[in-house]
């Protein structure tokens, strides 16, 4: 050792270099920024979400859009709307003629008709229980045969029979003048015209077709987003979400919601249980404003606007989320739960 010593002493060289500062400063800057890479891995929090594209939408399907119908076949006589009014509940939206100008009188006639054949129904019959009663009363004197109280009988279940058919048939002109007489569609609520699809006066329409397309309102909105079937199994009702809306500027930190900008609360109100043609299942999410922050209006954010939602699940490590990305395993099981063939602790 100490002639290796000796030996190097010679080499001045050597011995006179030095490590410049900058690769000492890069040295320490790389290691100062392995150390805080691995603890912001290790200790910084991530949470988990799950997401999907969908669109508003609303629970009840009396308020989502709707076809107005024609009631009664005929052709259109006159429109009290166009593209975009608004109505009030019971407002008239179309009147409808029939094609015959004189059927509602040809109907009343028939009725008016039909009225006296169901009183001189009823006449006989109460002629024929008069004879009834006439021959049952000679019948127990024994001045009758038995045969024509029979027969008084026998004439008074016809009579009866002939006032039920005579109250049927005037049953049924009551329902055709009803039928008839509705001929003007109007609102079922309150909403506005979003499209006539008839046409203009004289166009003739059959019972049953689409006249116009209406959309209520005051109607809630919800969300419907569809999700992967790999995470649906840890989307539960009650689990909050952050949803951004089309053309409302956001700036989304999936991980981090507290920093996202432009984002709205939202909160998981059912799950379907069998999933669409596609293998998505789809979520429906109400407003909620834990943040203080309410979604915005109607006329900024409309039925059928598209929407990216993002369920909230778990709270795990950076690292354990960028291992598990990687290796597309599913999120992290909420606590106290475990999947089929695991052991719960």
């Amino acid at each position: 050792m100490a002639m290796l010593k000796q030996d190097m002493a010679h080499f001045t060289t050597l011995a006179g270099i030095r490590v410049p500062r900058v690769m000492r400063a890069i040295f320490y800057m790389i290691l100062f920024a392995l150390v805080i890479g691995v603890a912001f891995l290790i200790y910084v929090p991530w949470v988990q979400t799950t997401s999907g594209p969908g669109v508003v939408t609303t629970l009840s399907p009396n308020e989502r859009k709707q076809d107005i119908n024609a009631l009664v076949p005929g052709r259109i006589e006159e429109w009290y709307v166009r593209d975009g009014s608004s109505v009030k509940q019971g407002d008239p939206i179309v009147r409808i003629a029939d094609i015959d100008p004189n059927l509602i009188e040809r109907l009343q006639a028939e009725r008016a008709q039909l009225a006296l054949q169901l009183q001189a129904a009823q006449s006989a019959l109460a002629t024929a229980r008069i004879d009834e009663r006439r021959s049952r009363e000679l019948f127990e004197a024994g001045l009758a045969a038995r045969r024509d109280f029979e027969q008084a009988q026998i004439r008074i279940a016809e009579r009866e029979g002939q006032v039920a058919a005579a109250q049927a048939a005037l049953n049924r002109a009551d329902v055709n003048i009803a039928r008839q007489s509705v001929q003007i569609v109007r609102a079922p609520r309150d909403g506005f015209i979003q499209s006539l699809n008839a046409g203009d006066a004289a166009t003739v329409v059959k019972a049953g077709d689409v006249l116009a397309t209406f959309v209520p309102d005051g109607a809630q909105r919800v969300i419907e987003i569809f999700i992967d079937g790999r995470d649906v199994a840890l989307v539960r009702p009650g689990d909050q979400a952050r949803v951004q809306f089309e053309g409302w500027p956001a700036v989304q930190f999936s991980g981090w919601p507290s920093v996202a900008v432009g984002t709205f609360g939202g909160r998981v109100i059912a799950v379907d249980r069998s999933a669409q043609i596609d293998g998505r299942f789809r979520v429906l999410i109400a407003e909620e404003t834990f943040d203080g922050h309410a979604w915005p209006e109607e006329r900024y954010v409309r039925f059928g606007a598209a929407v990216q939602a993002w369920v909230l699940l778990e709270t795990v490590p950076v690292g354990y989320e960028i291992w598990r990305q990687l290796n597309n395993f599913p999120p992290q099981l909420p606590a106290g739960e475990t999947s089929a063939g695991a052991t719960k602790k």
